[in-house]
């Protein structure tokens, strides 16, 4: 019996099948890439990864001053309706010409990449939950919430290393842009969310409870007894078997 409910599960996931839309949102250094990078690397063979960043607002006729002075933590930055497009042809089966960003210059980048299409599409971002049309996209909408503190603590370090920014740039953009739109778009748009999911990547059962979720959406509930579970101890119960083995 098992083995044919085994067999069942396996053709429902080859035949059946729609694609499963994940949104991960929160404020900039929440945690979002972490966890969106951690339920990819559980499905590798069955999700594709996509970011708002890709879809910002090809400015390159500006100036290296003038793109320097965009709000891009403003809805009005991304460029939604490509995304849009875009999102709905992987949920429809379709591969899709994704841009990519080179933020060290503000500005697009010629090259494009080809996405194929998978059973899981992860897409994170800030604004994801704040856009009703893309919000409505999605099967399974998280939010990320983490300390402001820590946040920008991670978006300093982030944009020395990989955006070449020096610490005074990246603060005055914080104040001017990115805390006045986290406190306006991003914030509120938590109400959305199913599961608000706090400290991020460092959340291991809140990454547990979603991925067997995943797991029973994909191969149904029955295949999921074939699939061992993660354990997770704490100190405390270490100590606790410790001193009943003694």
């Amino acid at each position: 019996m098992r083995i044919l409910l085994f067999l069942m599960c396996i053709a429902n996931f080859v035949f059946g099948s729609e694609t499963i839309m994940i949104a991960i949102s929160g404020g900039s250094g929440s945690g979002k890439t972490t966890i969106a990078q951690k339920i990819h690397e559980t499905f590798p063979d069955d999700s594709v990864l996509i970011c708002q960043d890709y879809y910002y607002k090809d400015i390159s006729d500006l100036s290296l001053e003038e793109r320097a002075q965009v709000n891009f933590d403003h809805p009005n930055s991304i460029e939604f309706e490509l995304m849009l497009e875009q999102l709905t042809a992987l949920k429809m089966g379709e591969a899709v010409s994704v841009p990519r960003y080179d933020f060290a210059a503000y500005a697009r980048k010629c090259e494009r990449v080809t996405v194929e299409p998978k059973k899981i599409v992860i897409c994170e971002g800030m604004l994801l939950l704040a856009v009703p049309e893309i919000r409505e996209l999605f099967d399974l909408k998280l939010y990320i919430d983490t300390d402001e503190d820590i946040r920008l603590i991670r978006r300093i370090l982030r944009d020395q290393t990989e955006r070449g920014r020096t610490v005074p740039s990246i603060l005055t953009q914080y104040m001017t842009t990115v805390r006045p739109m986290h406190h306006e778009y991003v914030e509120p748009s938590k109400r959305f969310a199913d599961l608000i999911i706090p400290e991020g990547g460092q959340n291991e059962p809140a990454l547990d409870v979603i991925i067997q979720k995943l797991k029973a959406d994909m191969y149904g509930n029955a295949f999921c007894e074939f699939i061992p579970k993660p354990i997770h101890l704490s100190h405390e119960s270490i100590r606790a078997s410790t001193r009943e083995a003694s």
